[in-house]
C-alpha cells in the first residue's frame, strides 16, 4: 500500500549535492563562453534564447533526479505530492544561489586569467542584463521554477508527462532548426509559412510557438493509437497476411516509390542540407566499415583513418593531372577505383598481420600507432615526390558517368553517389553479419580461445575483417577526394578515427540501424571533426559535447541508442539472471529473454 510522506521528509544532504552539481554545470557552461555565444541565437522572440535553453534544462534534470526514488521490490512506492515539488524547488534554489554567487565573484574579482569568457558579457547573461542585485534574484527564481517543473514530472501521470515532453520538444526542435526548416519549405515550394512561423529578427514568434505546442498536444491526445509505430505494425501485418504474389507486387511498388523519393530528395533538401547529408553518408560508410572490425569481430582499431587516407590519396595519385609523381599514369576514376580497392585490401592485411595475436588495449595502441605513422608518412619529405607532402594533391577530378558529371561543388549530384554507396555497404554489412563469416566473427568477439577450439581459423577471420573494413573505408576516401577535389594530410588526423568510433558506440556496436542513428545525431546535428552540422553554433563546443555524450552513454546506456539484440543480451545477461525468480521447487527459473 502506498504511503503519504510529510512535506519535509527528504534527505537534506542529497538535495544539497544535487543543487551544487546543477550550479557547477551552469557555471561551467557560462565560464567557457557557451552561454554568451548561444545567447546570440533566438529561439522564441522575447522569451527564449539558445543560451538560456543550454542552462535551463539543468535545473529541470537535477530537480527530476532529486525527487526520484528507487522502487524497492515488495514495497509500494510513496505517493507523489507537494514533498517532491519542494525537493525540486530546493534544488533549483540552491543552484540559483550558487550561480548568483559565481556571477558576483566574477564581478568582484578578475577571473579572465583562468576563464577568458568570465567578463561583463557572462555576468550580464547570468543576471539577465538586470545587474547583480535584481538579476541574481531573477536567476534564483528562474532556477527554482525549473527545479519545481522537473520534480512535477514525477507528480504527473505518464500520459501527461509524455504529452508535455513531446509538445515542448517539438516546439524547441522547430525553433532550433529554423534555417533548415526554411530551406525545406523552399524545397517543397511552400511559401508564406516561414514568415508566419518565424520572426524577421529570428526565432519563433510567441503566437506561433504556442500554436505549434497546442497542435502537437492535440495530435498526441486525439491521435492516440495512430502513431508511426502503430501504423508501421498495421502495414507490416497487412503485408505478411497477403499471398506471395501480392507481396512481390507490393515490394515492386514500394521499391519504385523509394527510387522516386531517392531522385527527388536532393531537390527538396537544397544545397546546405544536401551537403550535410553527404557528410553524414560518408561517415555512415566509415562507421559501417569500422563496425565490421570493432562491432562484429571485436578488434578495437583506433587507426581506421589510415584506410580512409589510402583511398583518398590513391584516387588523387591516379586521377589528378597535378599529381606529384608524373610517372604514374593518369587514369579515369572508374579505372583507378579497382586499383585503390586492391591496394586498400593489401594495406588492411599488412596492418592486420603484425597484430594478429594481440587483443584489447594492446591492439588499440598498436593500431593507433599505425594510424599516426600513415599520417606522418604523408607529411614526410621522403614521400613528398609521390604524395605532395604538406601541400597535398589538388585538382582531383570529379566523378563522371557518361555525360553526367557528379561535380563536388554540386552537393545535390554527389548525394546520389553517396546514397548508392551507403545502400551497397549497408546490404554488404547485413549479409556479412548473418553469414558464416559473420558468425565466426561473433564467436571471435565472444571468446577467441573457444572459437579457435571450435575449429574457426582466427587468423583468417581477423585478416578478412581488416581487409573488408579497409576496402569500405577506401571507398569512402575515394569518393571524398573526388568530392572535395583535393587531399591534404590534415584531413586524416587521429580525431577522425575517434569520431567514427564514437558514432558506432553511441549508435550501438553491431547494430546497423544504430550506426545510422549515431551518424545522424553526431555528424548531422553537431558536425564532423572539421565540417559543420545543422547546429552551426555548436562548432566550437562539439568535441566537448561529444565527450559528454560518450560518458553518458557509457554510464547509462552502454549498448547504444539502437543496440543489436545480441549485444544487448550480452551486456544485460548477468542482470537478467540475478533478477530471475525462484520457482515453487526452490530452483532459479530464468526469464525467457535469458534462455532465448
Amino acid at each position: 500500500m502506498s504511503t503519504t510522506r510529510s512535506i519535509t521528509d527528504f534527505e537534506t544532504k542529497d538535495v544539497v549535492i544535487q543543487g551544487a552539481l546543477a550550479a557547477l554545470a551552469i557555471s561551467f557552461i557560462a565560464a567557457i563562453g557557451m552561454l554568451g555565444e548561444f545567447n546570440n541565437r533566438i529561439l522564441i522572440t522575447s522569451l527564449l534564447s539558445l543560451g538560456y535553453l543550454a542552462i535551463g534544462w539543468i535545473p529541470i534534470l537535477f530537480g527530476y533526479r532529486a525527487s526520484a526514488e528507487e522502487t524497492i521490490e515488495g514495497i509500494d512506492p510513496p505517493i507523489k505530492g507537494p514533498r517532491d515539488l519542494l525537493v525540486g524547488g530546493t534544488v533549483g534554489a540552491i543552484a540559483g544561489i550558487v550561480v548568483s554567487a559565481f556571477a558576483w565573484l566574477a564581478a568582484s574579482v578578475d577571473l579572465t586569467g583562468v576563464f577568458i569568457h568570465t567578463g561583463p558579457g557572462m555576468r550580464s547573461a547570468l543576471t539577465f542584463g538586470q545587474g547583480i542585485g535584481f538579476g541574481s534574484l531573477l536567476m534564483i527564481v528562474f532556477c527554482t521554477a525549473l527545479g519545481v517543473f522537473g520534480a512535477a514530472l514525477h507528480v504527473m501521470t505518464p500520459t501527461v508527462r509524455s504529452v508535455i515532453g513531446v509538445a515542448l520538444g517539438t516546439t524547441i526542435v522547430i525553433a532550433i532548426f529554423e534555417a533548415d526548416a526554411k530551406e525545406l519549405f523552399k524545397g517543397f515550394r511552400i511559401r508564406g509559412v516561414a514568415s508566419i512561423l518565424y520572426s524577421p529578427t529570428g526565432g519563433l514568434t510567441i503566437v506561433s510557438a504556442a500554436a505549434v505546442t497546442a497542435l502537437v498536444v492535440a495530435i498526441k491526445v486525439y491521435g492516440k493509437g495512430h502513431g508511426p509505430r502503430v501504423v508501421y505494425e498495421r502495414v507490416k501485418l497487412h503485408h505478411t497476411s497477403q499471398t506471395p504474389e501480392m507481396q512481390r507486387r507490393n515490394s515492386w511498388i514500394w521499391g519504385a516509390a523509394g527510387f522516386a523519393v531517392y531522385l527527388v530528395i536532393p531537390q527538396i533538401l537544397g544545397k546546405s542540407l544536401s551537403e550535410t547529408a553527404v557528410t553524414v553518408g560518408l561517415f555512415l560508410v566509415l562507421g559501417l566499415g569500422l563496425n565490421i572490425v570493432v562491432g562484429q569481430a571485436g578488434m578495437l582499431d583506433l587507426g581506421y583513418v589510415a584506410f580512409f587516407a589510402v583511398g583518398a590519396y590513391g584516387i588523387a595519385m591516379l586521377t589528378s593531372p597535378f599529381r606529384p609523381a608524373q610517372w604514374i599514369p593518369q587514369l579515369d576514376f572508374w579505372v583507378a577505383l579497382p586499383i585503390v580497392i586492391i591496394v586498400a585490401a593489401f594495406v588492411g592485411i599488412l596492418i592486420g598481420t603484425p597484430v594478429i595475436r594481440m587483443r584489447g588495449d594492446y591492439l588499440a595502441i598498436v593500431t593507433l600507432g599505425f594510424g599516426e605513422i600513415i599520417q606522418k608518412l604523408f607529411l614526410s619529405d621522403w614521400w613528398k615526390p609521390v604524395v605532395g607532402g604538406a601541400q597535398g594533391i589538388t585538382n582531383v577530378p570529379s566523378v563522371s558517368i557518361g555525360p553526367v558529371e557528379f561535380a563536388g561543388a554540386n552537393s545535390k549530384m554527389v548525394f546520389y553517389l553517396v546514397a548508392i554507396l551507403v545502400a551497397g555497404v549497408f546490404v554488404l554489412s547485413h549479409r556479412l553479419q548473418y553469414s558464416r563469416v559473420g558468425r565466426s566473427w561473433a564467436a571471435l568477439r565472444e571468446d577467441e580461445q573457444v572459437a579457435e577450439a571450435m575449429g574457426i581459423n582466427t587468423v583468417t577471420a581477423k585478416l578478412l575483417a581488416f581487409a573488408i573494413g579497409a576496402v569500405i573505408a577506401a571507398l569512402a576516401g575515394a569518393l571524398f577526394a573526388a568530392k572535395v577535389g583535393s587531399v591534404f594530410p590534415s584531413s586524416f588526423k587521429l580525431l577522425v578515427s575517434l569520431v567514427i568510433l564514437v558514432v558506432i558506440i553511441v549508435g550501438g556496436l553491431g547494430s546497423l540501424r544504430g550506426i545510422a542513428v549515431g551518424a545522424i545525431v553526431l555528424i548531422g546535428v553537431l558536425g564532423g571533426p572539421t565540417l559543420p552540422g545543422l547546429l552551426r553554433e555548436f562548432g566550437r563546443f562539439k568535441l566537448l559535447i561529444y565527450g559528454v555524450i560518450l560518458i553518458y552513454m557509457m554510464l547509462k546506456r552502454p549498448e547504444g541508442l539502437l543496440p543489436s539484440v545480441l549485444r544487448s543480451r550480452e551486456l544485460h545477461h548477468s542482470e537478467l539472471t540475478q533478477d530471475a525468480w525462484l520457482d515453487k521447487a526452490g530452483d532459479f527459473e530464468e526469464d525467457e529473454e535469458v534462455t532465448a
